[in-house]
Protein backbone atom coordinates (compact mmCIF):
# COMPACT_ATOMS: atom_id res chain seq x y z
CA UNK A 1 0.00 0.00 0.00
CA UNK A 2 1.39 3.35 -1.05
CA UNK A 3 1.99 5.87 1.75
CA UNK A 4 0.65 9.31 1.01
CA UNK A 5 3.81 11.01 2.25
CA UNK A 6 5.79 9.35 -0.54
CA UNK A 7 3.76 11.33 -3.08
CA UNK A 8 4.68 14.77 -1.77
CA UNK A 9 7.87 16.82 -2.29
CA UNK A 10 10.50 16.00 0.31
CA UNK A 11 13.05 18.80 -0.11
CA UNK A 12 12.04 20.68 3.02
CA UNK A 13 11.93 20.12 6.75
CA UNK A 14 9.21 21.89 8.71
CA UNK A 15 8.57 22.44 12.40
CA UNK A 16 7.24 19.40 14.22
CA UNK A 17 6.22 21.09 17.43
CA UNK A 18 3.42 23.45 16.42
CA UNK A 19 1.30 22.50 19.39
CA UNK A 20 4.07 23.18 21.84
CA UNK A 21 4.10 26.58 23.50
CA UNK A 22 7.79 26.89 22.66
CA UNK A 23 9.13 28.41 19.48
CA UNK A 24 10.88 26.01 17.16
CA UNK A 25 14.06 26.03 15.16
CA UNK A 26 13.68 25.68 11.42
CA UNK A 27 16.10 25.19 8.57
CA UNK A 28 14.30 24.72 5.28
CA UNK A 29 13.56 26.18 1.91
CA UNK A 30 10.91 25.69 -0.75
CA UNK A 31 13.49 26.84 -3.28
CA UNK A 32 15.87 24.37 -4.87
CA UNK A 33 18.30 27.24 -5.47
CA UNK A 34 18.62 28.08 -1.79
CA UNK A 35 22.36 27.53 -1.30
CA UNK A 36 23.95 26.10 1.81
CA UNK A 37 26.10 29.06 2.70
CA UNK A 38 26.58 30.88 5.97
CA UNK A 39 24.27 33.65 4.77
CA UNK A 40 21.54 31.33 3.49
CA UNK A 41 21.18 28.55 6.04
CA UNK A 42 20.38 29.66 9.54
CA UNK A 43 18.19 28.95 12.50
CA UNK A 44 15.10 31.08 12.89
CA UNK A 45 12.64 30.96 15.74
CA UNK A 46 9.22 30.29 14.26
CA UNK A 47 6.09 31.09 16.26
CA UNK A 48 3.57 28.25 16.36
CA UNK A 49 0.13 29.07 14.99
CA UNK A 50 -2.02 28.35 16.90
CA UNK A 51 0.12 28.57 20.03
CA UNK A 52 -2.15 26.17 21.93
CA UNK A 53 -1.44 22.82 23.50
CA UNK A 54 -2.93 19.71 21.90
CA UNK A 55 -5.52 19.57 24.68
CA UNK A 56 -6.52 23.20 24.12
CA UNK A 57 -6.91 22.63 20.37
CA UNK A 58 -9.02 19.54 21.01
CA UNK A 59 -11.22 21.38 23.50
CA UNK A 60 -11.76 24.34 21.16
CA UNK A 61 -12.64 22.04 18.26
CA UNK A 62 -15.00 19.94 20.39
CA UNK A 63 -16.83 23.07 21.53
CA UNK A 64 -17.23 24.25 17.92
CA UNK A 65 -18.47 20.84 16.78
CA UNK A 66 -20.99 20.79 19.62
CA UNK A 67 -22.36 24.23 18.65
CA UNK A 68 -22.85 23.17 15.04
CA UNK A 69 -24.29 19.69 15.64
CA UNK A 70 -27.95 18.84 16.14
CA UNK A 71 -29.82 15.63 16.83
CA UNK A 72 -32.75 17.12 14.92
CA UNK A 73 -31.17 17.03 11.45
CA UNK A 74 -33.27 14.72 9.26
CA UNK A 75 -32.10 12.12 6.76
CA UNK A 76 -34.50 11.09 4.00
CA UNK A 77 -32.33 9.69 1.20
CA UNK A 78 -31.76 6.16 -0.06
CA UNK A 79 -28.86 4.13 -1.32
CA UNK A 80 -25.19 5.13 -1.34
CA UNK A 81 -23.77 8.60 -1.97
CA UNK A 82 -20.17 9.75 -2.32
CA UNK A 83 -18.84 13.05 -0.99
CA UNK A 84 -15.77 14.09 -2.98
CA UNK A 85 -13.55 16.34 -0.88
CA UNK A 86 -11.59 18.91 -2.87
CA UNK A 87 -10.67 22.30 -1.38
CA UNK A 88 -13.13 21.87 1.50
CA UNK A 89 -11.25 19.71 4.00
CA UNK A 90 -13.57 20.23 6.95
CA UNK A 91 -16.67 18.88 8.66
CA UNK A 92 -18.13 22.09 10.17
CA UNK A 93 -20.29 24.04 7.69
CA UNK A 94 -19.60 21.68 4.79
CA UNK A 95 -22.78 21.76 2.72
CA UNK A 96 -21.62 19.09 0.28
CA UNK A 97 -21.06 16.71 3.19
CA UNK A 98 -24.44 17.54 4.72
CA UNK A 99 -26.37 17.11 1.45
CA UNK A 100 -24.56 13.86 0.69
CA UNK A 101 -25.51 12.52 4.13
CA UNK A 102 -29.14 13.69 3.87
CA UNK A 103 -29.53 12.28 0.36
CA UNK A 104 -28.37 8.73 1.20
CA UNK A 105 -28.60 5.86 3.65
CA UNK A 106 -24.83 5.25 3.52
CA UNK A 107 -22.05 7.71 2.75
CA UNK A 108 -18.52 7.27 1.37
CA UNK A 109 -16.07 10.21 1.70
CA UNK A 110 -13.23 10.24 -0.85
CA UNK A 111 -10.17 12.40 -1.60
CA UNK A 112 -7.87 12.17 -4.61
CA UNK A 113 -4.19 13.04 -4.55
CA UNK A 114 -4.16 14.33 -8.10
CA UNK A 115 -0.62 14.08 -9.58
CA UNK A 116 -1.31 17.21 -11.66
CA UNK A 117 -1.27 19.23 -8.43
CA UNK A 118 2.33 18.11 -7.87
CA UNK A 119 3.57 18.81 -11.38
CA UNK A 120 4.95 22.11 -12.65
CA UNK A 121 3.39 25.54 -13.07
CA UNK A 122 2.14 26.40 -16.52
CA UNK A 123 4.72 28.93 -17.75
CA UNK A 124 7.88 28.77 -15.68
CA UNK A 125 8.01 25.21 -14.38
CA UNK A 126 7.99 25.80 -10.61
CA UNK A 127 6.54 23.02 -8.42
CA UNK A 128 2.77 23.63 -8.36
CA UNK A 129 2.69 22.54 -4.74
CA UNK A 130 5.83 23.25 -2.76
CA UNK A 131 7.01 21.08 0.11
CA UNK A 132 5.58 23.27 2.86
CA UNK A 133 2.06 23.39 1.44
CA UNK A 134 2.26 19.68 0.63
CA UNK A 135 2.98 18.93 4.27
CA UNK A 136 0.21 21.26 5.40
CA UNK A 137 -2.19 19.45 3.03
CA UNK A 138 -1.16 16.09 4.46
CA UNK A 139 -1.86 17.38 7.95
CA UNK A 140 -5.29 18.63 6.83
CA UNK A 141 -6.14 15.22 5.37
CA UNK A 142 -5.05 13.42 8.52
CA UNK A 143 -7.21 15.72 10.61
CA UNK A 144 -10.21 15.31 8.27
CA UNK A 145 -9.89 11.54 8.44
CA UNK A 146 -9.78 11.70 12.24
CA UNK A 147 -12.85 13.94 12.48
CA UNK A 148 -14.82 11.75 10.06
CA UNK A 149 -13.92 8.63 12.03
CA UNK A 150 -15.16 10.24 15.23
CA UNK A 151 -18.53 10.70 13.50
CA UNK A 152 -18.85 7.18 12.14
CA UNK A 153 -17.20 7.54 8.72
CA UNK A 154 -13.68 7.34 7.26
CA UNK A 155 -11.79 8.89 4.34
CA UNK A 156 -10.94 6.89 1.24
CA UNK A 157 -7.68 8.34 -0.11
CA UNK A 158 -6.68 7.44 -3.66
CA UNK A 159 -3.69 8.49 -5.75
CA UNK A 160 -4.63 9.50 -9.30
CA UNK A 161 -6.92 11.64 -11.40
CA UNK A 162 -10.51 11.86 -10.15
CA UNK A 163 -11.94 11.33 -13.63
CA UNK A 164 -10.00 8.05 -13.92
CA UNK A 165 -10.92 6.60 -10.52
CA UNK A 166 -14.21 8.12 -9.32
CA UNK A 167 -16.42 6.31 -11.90
CA UNK A 168 -15.04 2.91 -10.84
CA UNK A 169 -15.62 3.76 -7.16
CA UNK A 170 -19.19 4.82 -7.92
CA UNK A 171 -19.73 1.55 -9.79
CA UNK A 172 -18.19 -0.61 -7.05
CA UNK A 173 -20.40 0.92 -4.34
CA UNK A 174 -23.46 1.51 -6.51
CA UNK A 175 -23.41 5.21 -5.64
CA UNK A 176 -26.27 7.16 -7.19
CA UNK A 177 -24.74 10.63 -6.60
CA UNK A 178 -21.33 12.19 -6.10
CA UNK A 179 -21.56 15.41 -4.08
CA UNK A 180 -18.78 18.00 -4.26
CA UNK A 181 -18.18 21.71 -3.90
CA UNK A 182 -18.05 23.66 -7.14
CA UNK A 183 -14.86 25.40 -8.24
CA UNK A 184 -14.46 28.38 -10.57
CA UNK A 185 -11.09 28.19 -12.39
CA UNK A 186 -10.42 26.41 -15.66
CA UNK A 187 -8.31 23.46 -14.48
CA UNK A 188 -10.83 22.51 -11.82
CA UNK A 189 -13.80 23.07 -14.16
CA UNK A 190 -12.16 20.80 -16.74
CA UNK A 191 -11.85 18.02 -14.15
CA UNK A 192 -15.54 18.43 -13.28
CA UNK A 193 -16.50 17.95 -16.95
CA UNK A 194 -14.31 14.85 -17.24
CA UNK A 195 -15.81 13.36 -14.07
CA UNK A 196 -19.34 13.90 -15.44
CA UNK A 197 -18.30 12.20 -18.68
CA UNK A 198 -16.83 9.25 -16.76
CA UNK A 199 -19.91 8.83 -14.57
CA UNK A 200 -22.10 8.74 -17.67
CA UNK A 201 -20.35 5.50 -18.66
CA UNK A 202 -21.47 3.79 -15.43
CA UNK A 203 -24.82 1.98 -15.53
CA UNK A 204 -26.43 1.57 -12.11
CA UNK A 205 -28.39 -1.61 -11.29
CA UNK A 206 -32.12 -0.96 -10.98
CA UNK A 207 -32.20 -1.42 -7.21
CA UNK A 208 -29.38 1.09 -6.61
CA UNK A 209 -30.98 4.02 -8.43
CA UNK A 210 -32.23 6.93 -6.32
CA UNK A 211 -34.74 7.62 -9.09
CA UNK A 212 -36.18 4.99 -11.48
CA UNK A 213 -35.29 7.29 -14.38
CA UNK A 214 -31.68 7.73 -13.18
CA UNK A 215 -29.45 5.31 -15.09
CA UNK A 216 -26.02 6.83 -14.34
CA UNK A 217 -24.49 8.26 -11.17
CA UNK A 218 -24.66 12.05 -11.26
CA UNK A 219 -22.29 14.76 -10.07
CA UNK A 220 -24.07 17.22 -7.77
CA UNK A 221 -22.00 20.42 -7.43
CA UNK A 222 -22.70 22.74 -4.50
CA UNK A 223 -21.52 26.29 -3.83
CA UNK A 224 -19.68 26.58 -0.55
CA UNK A 225 -16.39 28.49 -0.82
CA UNK A 226 -17.42 32.07 -0.02
CA UNK A 227 -18.93 34.01 2.85
CA UNK A 228 -21.68 35.44 0.62
CA UNK A 229 -23.47 32.72 -1.35
CA UNK A 230 -23.33 33.27 -5.10
CA UNK A 231 -27.14 32.99 -5.32
CA UNK A 232 -27.51 35.85 -2.83
CA UNK A 233 -25.47 38.42 -4.79
CA UNK A 234 -27.47 41.46 -5.99
CA UNK A 235 -26.10 40.89 -9.51
CA UNK A 236 -24.93 38.04 -11.72
CA UNK A 237 -21.26 37.18 -11.44
CA UNK A 238 -20.82 38.28 -15.06
CA UNK A 239 -21.96 41.78 -14.03
CA UNK A 240 -19.73 42.01 -10.98
CA UNK A 241 -18.50 45.58 -10.34
CA UNK A 242 -14.92 46.15 -11.42
CA UNK A 243 -14.14 48.21 -8.32
CA UNK A 244 -14.02 46.39 -4.99
CA UNK A 245 -15.61 49.24 -3.01
CA UNK A 246 -18.69 49.17 -5.24
CA UNK A 247 -18.95 45.40 -4.78
CA UNK A 248 -18.54 45.60 -1.00
CA UNK A 249 -21.10 48.34 -0.48
CA UNK A 250 -23.59 46.56 -2.70
CA UNK A 251 -23.41 43.17 -0.96
CA UNK A 252 -23.32 44.73 2.49
CA UNK A 253 -26.52 46.68 1.81
CA UNK A 254 -28.44 44.22 -0.37
CA UNK A 255 -27.30 40.72 0.60
CA UNK A 256 -27.18 38.69 3.79
CA UNK A 257 -24.84 35.93 4.91
CA UNK A 258 -26.39 32.52 5.42
CA UNK A 259 -26.06 30.74 8.74
CA UNK A 260 -23.66 27.81 9.06
CA UNK A 261 -25.23 24.41 8.45
CA UNK A 262 -25.93 22.17 11.43
CA UNK A 263 -24.58 18.64 11.18
CA UNK A 264 -26.04 15.46 12.64
CA UNK A 265 -24.26 14.09 15.70
CA UNK A 266 -23.34 10.97 13.70
CA UNK A 267 -22.68 10.74 9.96
CA UNK A 268 -22.69 6.93 9.80
CA UNK A 269 -23.02 4.42 8.31
CA UNK A 270 -20.41 3.72 5.70
CA UNK A 271 -21.34 1.48 2.76
CA UNK A 272 -21.29 -2.13 3.93
CA UNK A 273 -19.18 -3.71 1.18
CA UNK A 274 -17.00 -3.27 -1.93
CA UNK A 275 -14.00 -1.69 -0.17
CA UNK A 276 -11.76 -4.51 -1.41
CA UNK A 277 -12.65 -3.68 -5.00
CA UNK A 278 -11.07 -0.24 -4.69
CA UNK A 279 -7.91 -1.29 -2.83
CA UNK A 280 -8.73 -0.33 0.76
CA UNK A 281 -8.81 3.04 2.49
CA UNK A 282 -5.37 4.25 1.39
CA UNK A 283 -2.54 5.19 3.71
CA UNK A 284 -1.82 8.39 5.60
CA UNK A 285 1.53 8.29 7.36
CA UNK A 286 1.00 8.13 11.15
CA UNK A 287 4.48 9.19 12.28
CA UNK A 288 4.07 12.94 11.78
CA UNK A 289 3.05 15.63 14.22
CA UNK A 290 0.22 17.42 12.47
CA UNK A 291 -0.25 21.17 12.17
CA UNK A 292 -2.87 21.64 9.47
CA UNK A 293 -6.47 20.52 9.62
CA UNK A 294 -9.87 21.56 10.89
CA UNK A 295 -9.09 21.10 14.58
CA UNK A 296 -6.05 23.38 14.39
CA UNK A 297 -8.13 25.91 12.43
CA UNK A 298 -10.87 25.93 15.06
CA UNK A 299 -8.18 26.17 17.72
CA UNK A 300 -6.67 29.22 16.05
CA UNK A 301 -10.09 30.92 15.84
CA UNK A 302 -10.66 30.25 19.54
CA UNK A 303 -7.19 31.51 20.40
CA UNK A 304 -7.42 34.70 18.31
CA UNK A 305 -10.97 35.66 19.28
CA UNK A 306 -11.53 34.31 22.76
CA UNK A 307 -8.30 33.37 24.52
CA UNK A 308 -6.02 36.23 23.46
CA UNK A 309 -8.77 38.71 22.55
CA UNK A 310 -6.73 39.89 19.57
CA UNK A 311 -9.60 40.62 17.22
CA UNK A 312 -10.42 43.84 19.09
CA UNK A 313 -7.19 45.41 17.78
CA UNK A 314 -6.94 43.66 14.41
CA UNK A 315 -7.24 46.82 12.31
CA UNK A 316 -4.40 48.46 14.24
CA UNK A 317 -2.05 45.47 14.05
CA UNK A 318 -2.90 43.91 10.66
CA UNK A 319 -0.06 45.64 8.79
CA UNK A 320 2.58 44.07 11.01
CA UNK A 321 5.11 41.62 9.63
CA UNK A 322 6.76 39.90 12.59
CA UNK A 323 5.27 37.32 14.92
CA UNK A 324 2.17 35.16 15.08
CA UNK A 325 -0.49 37.53 16.35
CA UNK A 326 -0.37 40.76 14.33
CA UNK A 327 -2.99 39.23 12.00
CA UNK A 328 -5.52 36.42 12.15
CA UNK A 329 -3.41 33.83 10.25
CA UNK A 330 -6.64 32.11 9.16
CA UNK A 331 -5.69 32.08 5.46
CA UNK A 332 -3.91 28.68 5.24
CA UNK A 333 -7.00 26.93 6.60
CA UNK A 334 -9.31 28.97 4.39
CA UNK A 335 -7.13 28.02 1.42
CA UNK A 336 -7.37 24.29 2.15
CA UNK A 337 -11.05 24.53 3.02
CA UNK A 338 -10.41 23.40 6.59
CA UNK A 339 -12.19 26.54 7.78
CA UNK A 340 -15.50 27.95 6.54
CA UNK A 341 -15.71 31.71 5.88
CA UNK A 342 -19.30 31.61 7.17
CA UNK A 343 -18.03 30.11 10.41
CA UNK A 344 -15.69 33.10 10.77
CA UNK A 345 -18.60 35.47 10.12
CA UNK A 346 -20.62 33.72 12.83
CA UNK A 347 -17.68 33.97 15.26
CA UNK A 348 -17.29 37.69 14.58
CA UNK A 349 -20.96 38.25 15.29
CA UNK A 350 -20.79 36.07 18.42
CA UNK A 351 -17.77 38.05 19.62
CA UNK A 352 -19.47 41.39 18.91
CA UNK A 353 -22.50 40.30 20.91
CA UNK A 354 -20.50 38.92 23.84
CA UNK A 355 -17.64 41.43 24.04
CA UNK A 356 -17.19 44.27 21.60
CA UNK A 357 -18.08 45.52 18.12
CA UNK A 358 -15.63 48.00 16.61
CA UNK A 359 -13.70 48.82 13.43
CA UNK A 360 -11.40 45.86 14.02
CA UNK A 361 -14.15 43.25 14.19
CA UNK A 362 -15.68 44.71 11.03
CA UNK A 363 -12.30 44.70 9.29
CA UNK A 364 -12.04 40.91 9.58
CA UNK A 365 -15.25 40.74 7.53
CA UNK A 366 -13.93 43.44 5.19
CA UNK A 367 -10.98 41.19 4.31
CA UNK A 368 -13.24 38.15 3.90
CA UNK A 369 -15.34 40.14 1.42
CA UNK A 370 -12.13 40.76 -0.56
CA UNK A 371 -11.66 36.99 -0.68
CA UNK A 372 -15.24 36.54 -1.96
CA UNK A 373 -14.67 39.26 -4.53
CA UNK A 374 -11.67 37.53 -6.09
CA UNK A 375 -13.60 34.24 -6.23
CA UNK A 376 -16.51 35.86 -8.06
CA UNK A 377 -14.12 37.74 -10.38
CA UNK A 378 -12.70 34.41 -11.53
CA UNK A 379 -16.18 33.58 -12.83
CA UNK A 380 -16.58 36.91 -14.61
CA UNK A 381 -13.14 37.02 -16.23
CA UNK A 382 -12.27 33.32 -16.58
CA UNK A 383 -8.76 32.47 -17.76
CA UNK A 384 -7.85 36.11 -18.37
CA UNK A 385 -6.72 36.32 -14.72
CA UNK A 386 -3.83 34.04 -15.75
CA UNK A 387 -2.95 35.91 -18.97
CA UNK A 388 -0.15 38.45 -19.30
CA UNK A 389 -2.51 41.32 -20.08
CA UNK A 390 -4.93 40.32 -17.35
CA UNK A 391 -8.67 41.04 -17.40
CA UNK A 392 -7.98 44.45 -18.96
CA UNK A 393 -5.97 42.87 -21.80
CA UNK A 394 -3.24 45.49 -21.45
CA UNK A 395 -0.22 45.29 -23.70
CA UNK A 396 2.87 45.92 -21.57
CA UNK A 397 6.49 45.03 -22.21
CA UNK A 398 7.70 42.80 -19.38
CA UNK A 399 11.09 41.18 -18.86
CA UNK A 400 11.78 37.57 -17.90
CA UNK A 401 15.40 38.19 -16.87
CA UNK A 402 16.48 35.01 -15.09
CA UNK A 403 19.17 36.52 -12.88
CA UNK A 404 16.90 39.29 -11.63
CA UNK A 405 14.14 36.82 -10.87
CA UNK A 406 16.54 34.48 -9.04
CA UNK A 407 17.69 37.38 -6.88
CA UNK A 408 14.07 38.20 -6.00
CA UNK A 409 13.09 34.58 -5.43
CA UNK A 410 16.10 33.78 -3.27
CA UNK A 411 16.07 37.02 -1.27
CA UNK A 412 19.34 38.44 -2.68
CA UNK A 413 18.20 41.78 -4.11
CA UNK A 414 20.26 44.01 -1.82
CA UNK A 415 17.10 45.52 -0.31
CA UNK A 416 16.65 44.07 3.19
CA UNK A 417 12.86 44.51 3.27
CA UNK A 418 12.46 42.52 0.05
CA UNK A 419 15.02 39.89 1.01
CA UNK A 420 13.58 39.32 4.48
CA UNK A 421 10.09 38.79 3.10
CA UNK A 422 11.30 36.34 0.47
CA UNK A 423 13.35 34.42 3.07
CA UNK A 424 10.26 34.17 5.28
CA UNK A 425 8.22 32.85 2.34
CA UNK A 426 10.74 30.16 1.41
CA UNK A 427 11.26 29.07 5.01
CA UNK A 428 7.67 29.12 6.30
CA UNK A 429 5.27 29.20 3.33
CA UNK A 430 3.79 32.44 4.67
CA UNK A 431 4.19 36.17 4.14
CA UNK A 432 2.26 39.08 5.61
CA UNK A 433 -0.26 40.94 3.47
CA UNK A 434 1.92 44.06 3.67
CA UNK A 435 4.95 42.05 2.60
CA UNK A 436 3.12 40.55 -0.37
CA UNK A 437 2.21 43.99 -1.67
CA UNK A 438 5.77 45.26 -1.25
CA UNK A 439 7.52 42.35 -3.00
CA UNK A 440 4.91 42.41 -5.79
CA UNK A 441 5.47 46.12 -6.38
CA UNK A 442 9.24 45.61 -6.40
CA UNK A 443 9.05 42.77 -8.93
CA UNK A 444 6.75 44.56 -11.39
CA UNK A 445 7.74 48.23 -10.90
CA UNK A 446 11.44 48.14 -10.04
CA UNK A 447 12.61 44.89 -11.67
CA UNK A 448 10.03 45.23 -14.49
CA UNK A 449 9.62 41.45 -14.51
CA UNK A 450 6.67 39.50 -15.88
CA UNK A 451 4.18 39.46 -12.98
CA UNK A 452 3.33 35.83 -13.73
CA UNK A 453 6.80 34.83 -12.51
CA UNK A 454 5.87 36.14 -9.08
CA UNK A 455 2.37 34.68 -9.19
CA UNK A 456 3.62 31.20 -10.08
CA UNK A 457 6.32 31.35 -7.40
CA UNK A 458 3.70 32.28 -4.82
CA UNK A 459 1.55 29.42 -6.13
CA UNK A 460 4.43 27.06 -5.43
CA UNK A 461 5.32 28.35 -1.97
CA UNK A 462 2.28 29.71 -0.15
CA UNK A 463 0.47 27.57 2.38
CA UNK A 464 -2.68 29.60 1.74
CA UNK A 465 -2.57 29.45 -2.06
CA UNK A 466 -5.82 29.48 -3.97
CA UNK A 467 -5.88 30.51 -7.63
CA UNK A 468 -8.57 33.19 -7.31
CA UNK A 469 -6.94 35.20 -4.51
CA UNK A 470 -3.38 34.66 -5.71
CA UNK A 471 -3.83 35.64 -9.33
CA UNK A 472 -6.46 38.25 -8.44
CA UNK A 473 -3.98 39.99 -6.14
CA UNK A 474 -1.12 39.74 -8.63
CA UNK A 475 -3.14 41.18 -11.53
CA UNK A 476 -4.29 43.93 -9.16
CA UNK A 477 -0.72 44.68 -8.05
CA UNK A 478 0.64 44.56 -11.59
CA UNK A 479 -1.97 47.02 -12.86
CA UNK A 480 -3.52 44.56 -15.33
CA UNK A 481 -6.51 43.60 -13.19
CA UNK A 482 -10.09 44.69 -13.51
CA UNK A 483 -9.64 47.73 -11.26
CA UNK A 484 -9.04 50.89 -13.35
CA UNK A 485 -6.35 52.22 -10.99
CA UNK A 486 -2.88 51.19 -12.08
CA UNK A 487 0.83 51.79 -11.56
CA UNK A 488 0.67 51.32 -7.79
CA UNK A 489 4.10 51.81 -6.35
CA UNK A 490 5.25 50.83 -2.87
CA UNK A 491 8.34 52.83 -1.98
CA UNK A 492 10.70 50.50 -0.11
CA UNK A 493 12.29 53.25 2.02
CA UNK A 494 8.87 54.60 2.97
CA UNK A 495 7.48 51.14 3.73
CA UNK A 496 10.55 50.28 5.83
CA UNK A 497 10.31 53.51 7.86
CA UNK A 498 6.58 53.05 8.41
CA UNK A 499 6.30 49.32 9.14
CA UNK A 500 9.78 48.31 10.34
CA UNK A 501 11.28 51.53 11.75
CA UNK A 502 13.77 49.78 14.05
CA UNK A 503 14.68 46.98 11.65
CA UNK A 504 13.30 44.23 13.87
CA UNK A 505 11.71 42.35 10.99
CA UNK A 506 14.63 42.47 8.56
CA UNK A 507 17.21 41.57 11.21
CA UNK A 508 15.03 38.61 12.30
CA UNK A 509 15.23 36.99 8.87
CA UNK A 510 18.65 38.46 7.95
CA UNK A 511 20.73 37.95 11.12
CA UNK A 512 23.80 39.50 9.48
CA UNK A 513 22.06 42.87 9.97
CA UNK A 514 21.67 42.47 13.73
CA UNK A 515 25.04 44.08 14.63
CA UNK A 516 24.05 47.28 12.79
CA UNK A 517 22.36 50.20 14.57
CA UNK A 518 18.58 49.79 14.34
CA UNK A 519 18.09 52.83 12.12
CA UNK A 520 20.56 51.37 9.57
CA UNK A 521 19.20 47.82 9.33
CA UNK A 522 16.86 48.70 6.46
CA UNK A 523 19.47 51.04 4.94
CA UNK A 524 22.76 49.16 5.47
CA UNK A 525 24.67 50.58 2.50
CA UNK A 526 27.93 48.73 1.85
CA UNK A 527 27.40 46.61 4.97
CA UNK A 528 25.00 44.46 2.92
CA UNK A 529 25.02 42.88 -0.53
CA UNK A 530 24.90 45.07 -3.63
CA UNK A 531 21.50 46.20 -4.88
CA UNK A 532 20.52 44.50 -8.14
CA UNK A 533 18.71 47.56 -9.56
CA UNK A 534 18.12 51.16 -8.54
CA UNK A 535 14.62 51.93 -7.29
CA UNK A 536 12.11 53.48 -9.66
CA UNK A 537 11.67 56.35 -7.20
CA UNK A 538 14.80 56.82 -5.11
CA UNK A 539 13.50 59.94 -3.36
CA UNK A 540 11.29 58.89 -0.45
CA UNK A 541 9.80 62.39 -0.22
CA UNK A 542 8.47 62.39 -3.78
CA UNK A 543 4.87 62.13 -2.62
CA UNK A 544 5.25 65.01 -0.16
CA UNK A 545 6.88 67.23 -2.81
CA UNK A 546 3.96 66.63 -5.12
CA UNK A 547 1.54 67.10 -2.20
CA UNK A 548 -0.04 63.71 -2.73
CA UNK A 549 0.34 60.41 -0.88
CA UNK A 550 -0.12 57.11 -2.71
CA UNK A 551 -3.51 56.67 -1.02
CA UNK A 552 -4.65 60.12 -2.19
CA UNK A 553 -3.50 59.41 -5.72
CA UNK A 554 -5.46 56.13 -5.65
CA UNK A 555 -8.52 58.02 -4.42
CA UNK A 556 -8.16 60.59 -7.19
CA UNK A 557 -7.77 57.90 -9.81
CA UNK A 558 -10.91 56.19 -8.56
CA UNK A 559 -12.80 59.52 -8.52
CA UNK A 560 -11.62 60.22 -12.07
CA UNK A 561 -12.84 56.79 -13.15
CA UNK A 562 -16.25 57.41 -11.59
CA UNK A 563 -16.53 60.84 -13.25
CA UNK A 564 -15.72 59.30 -16.63
CA UNK A 565 -18.42 56.66 -16.12
CA UNK A 566 -20.95 59.32 -15.13
CA UNK A 567 -20.19 61.24 -18.33
CA UNK A 568 -20.54 58.03 -20.33
CA UNK A 569 -23.93 57.44 -18.75
CA UNK A 570 -25.08 61.02 -19.49
CA UNK A 571 -23.98 60.76 -23.11
CA UNK A 572 -25.72 57.39 -23.55
CA UNK A 573 -28.89 58.73 -21.88
CA UNK A 574 -28.97 61.82 -24.10
CA UNK A 575 -28.36 59.71 -27.18
CA UNK A 576 -31.33 57.47 -26.31
CA UNK A 577 -33.46 60.53 -25.59
CA UNK A 578 -32.61 62.05 -28.99
CA UNK A 579 -33.48 58.77 -30.70
CA UNK A 580 -36.86 58.69 -28.97
CA UNK A 581 -37.58 62.32 -30.00
CA UNK A 582 -36.64 61.50 -33.60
Amino acid sequence: MRSLTSLFPQQSVVPSTLRSRKTVGLMCSASSSYSATSSAVRLAAVHPVPSLTADEISAAASEAFARYSSAGVKRSGNGVAIVWFRNDLRVVDNEALLQAWAGSKALLPVYFVDPRHFGSTHLFGFPKTGALRAKFLLECLHDLKKNLKERGLDLLVKYGRPEDILPSIAKAFGAHTVFAHKETCSEELHVEKLVVKGLQQVILPQHERSNPKTVNPRLQLIWGSTMYHIEDLPFDAENLPDVYTQFRKSVESKSSIRACNKLPVSLSPLPSSSLGEVGGWGSLDKGMHFIGGENAALGRVYEYFWKKDLVRVYKETRNGMLGADYSTKFSPWLGSGSLSPRYLYAEVKRYEKARLANDSTYWVLFELIWRDYFRFLSIKYGNSIFHLGGPRKLVTKWSQDTSLFESWKGGHTGYPLIDANMKELSMTGFMSNRGRQIVCSFLVRDLRLDWRLGAEWFESCLLDYDPCSNYGNWTYGAGVGNDPREDRYFSIPKQAKTYDPEGEYVSYWLPELQPLPRERRNFPGKSYIKQVVPLKFENTTINRQNHFSTDKLDQLRQLNFLIINVFKFIIQFNFRLIRRID
